[in-house]
């Protein structure tokens, strides 16, 4: 087993929450100067066409000389959103009971265009 193997398994502190097909876990883990750090890790369920399934991760490592700028912007980031959008669920995939009002005079512009192409959705894998 490598240092890095050993290392990983440091387990000091951790919490789970799941989410749907999503599983994070909170670890606090210990560094070789038996300092803490902690690793968030994203968990997805992905089911193959032939019924089995397997998981992808996406681990992110946050120092304690960071973590008073992480928590203030995720707080910032995470108030923002509920301020704008409040903190009722409205995703067709997080809640089962979601119903989409469709308009009959929806029609895709060039506003809605503009909007979702300035968009990019990053992975952690694109990192």
């Amino acid at each position: 087993m490598s240092t890095h193997d050993m290392m990983e398994k440091e387990d000091i502190f951790s919490k789970v929450l799941r989410a749907g097909r999503r599983t994070y876990f909170f670890d606090v883990r210990s560094t070789k100067a038996d300092d803490y750090y902690l690793t968030i890790t994203e968990s997805k369920k992905f089911t193959n066409d032939d019924g089995s399934f397997h998981y992808k991760k996406h681990k992110i490592y946050i120092y304690k000389e960071d973590f008073s700028e992480f928590k203030d912007i995720l707080s910032e980031m995470t108030e923002y959103i509920v301020n704008e959008k409040g903190d009722e669920v409205i995703s067709e995939r997080h809640q089962k009971d979601f119903k989409k009002d469709y308009d009959s005079n929806d029609v895709e512009t060039e506003d809605t265009v503009k909007s979702t192409e300035s968009f990019t959705d990053i992975d952690f894998d694109d990192i």
